[in-house]
């Protein structure tokens, strides 16, 4: 029996917290004392997986974490209302009164006017193609250029000292503008341009440069009747060159039946109409190595270049050739069935049917390309 005044206690208590731990000497605990008595209750290999695992974990994620976000978009992230697609005719040997028809369209006596309006940056060579496919059917060529890209830098006037279009000239309206940052700055200003240019009840073409509207879609467009207010285009998506065909989402592009003081240059979905094949984008598509990195720098998703290293030449010219992500991300899908499919590098396309007609005409200079690319490839 225990002494009265004295509690029983038939537990057994650890000998060192029960001296340090106790409120008497609680204030008296040297630290290494403290730390002893709160490490008890963790087990040493659980503590080490911490201390080691919880770096590595973020570490991953910083590297990583945007592919976790891509590949989870399914689970919160809809996909946008499907478009209303209508059917698409042409062949050369059918009449344009027929193909009219077929599409629910009278004929015209005459021809619309078209015009072509672009925000320029540094694209020489794909607005060359641009150009060659839309000239036969454009009234007026409409260009503006900034002297700094949507992010803020300070940029050359590329095409202002690249004047080598002589056959639009006679029909160009062109504009410069100082430090436009914002991109919708710059629509602003090309609607005013698109003004000046001249348009009145006319087609106009809202696309960015390496949105190539077909020259068929634009003749078809401009000698029907009855053709909707506002049309978007579907386009083949191709990426670095004419190469690397990706997919035929592609739909920013559009045409419009201009009205004064209603129809707004923009570059987001502004109608459920599409009318499919209509074209090719051709994103990424550069000549030079130095161009990938002045474009990756200067477009509107900067934010895509996490480290400095993605922007190394060698870098580039290996993921270029070989069809991968400049931005090491995965496909932007809202289904995992979509993402899964698309995983890995693009392959190479051995068709070159149904490309703009001036690649096909100039095949020479880009074999030519081809020859140094590999070339560099070799080295």
């Amino acid at each position: 029996m225990p002494e009265t005044g004295y509690p029983y206690r038939s537990k057994k208590t650890d000998d060192i917290c029960d001296d340090v731990c106790g409120e008497a000497s609680r204030a008296a605990l040297s630290m290494s004392k403290r730390l002893r008595c709160a490490l008890r209750w963790f087990d040493l290999k659980a503590l080490l997986l911490l201390l080691i695992g919880v770096p590595i974990l973020i570490f991953v994620i910083h590297v990583h974490g945007q592919k976790f976000t891509y590949f989870l978009r399914p689970l919160w992230e809809s996909p946008p209302k499907p478009f209303r697609t209508m059917p698409h005719y042409h062949h050369e040997n059918v009449s344009m009164e027929n193909l009219c028809k077929l599409h629910g369209w009278g004929i015209r006596e005459i021809p619309r006017r078209v015009f072509d309006a672009v925000l320029f940056s540094n694209e020489l060579d794909i607005l060359e193609v641009r150009w060659n496919e839309l000239s036969p059917y454009v009234s007026e060529f409409i260009l503006l250029e900034s002297n700094s890209t949507f992010t803020g830098l300070k940029k050359p006037l590329f095409f202002a000292s690249n004047r080598r279009f002589k056959f639009v000239e006679s029909r160009l309206t062109y504009g410069t503008g100082e430090s436009f940052v914002e991109e919708s700055y710059q629509r602003v200003a090309l609607d005013q341009l698109i003004r000046i240019a001249g348009i009145s009840d006319d087609l106009l073409i809202m696309s960015d440069v390496d949105e190539i509207p077909s020259g068929h879609t634009i003749n078809l467009l401009r000698w029907c009747d009855d053709i909707p207010e506002m049309l978007h285009l579907q386009m083949r998506n191709y990426l670095y060159s004419f190469e690397f065909y990706v997919d035929d989402d592609s739909w920013r592009a559009s045409i419009h039946r201009y009205r004064d003081g209603k129809t707004r240059y923009a570059h987001f979905r502004q109608t459920d109409d599409l009318l499919a094949d209509s074209g090719w984008h051709c994103s990424f598509c550069f000549r030079h190595i130095s161009e990938f990195i002045f474009k990756m720098k200067a477009y509107s998703h900067v934010d895509r270049v996490r480290f400095s290293y993605y922007l190394s030449p060698s870098r580039i010219q290996d993921v270029i050739c070989h069809g991968a992500d400049l931005f090491d991300m995965l496909p932007e899908e809202y289904t995992f069935q979509k993402i899964i499919a698309k995983l890995g590098p693009i392959p190479s396309s051995y068709s070159a049917v149904n490309l703009p007609s001036y690649l096909i005409q100039n095949a020479d200079r880009t074999d030519t390309f081809s020859r140094e690319l590999q070339a560099k490839v070799a080295e």
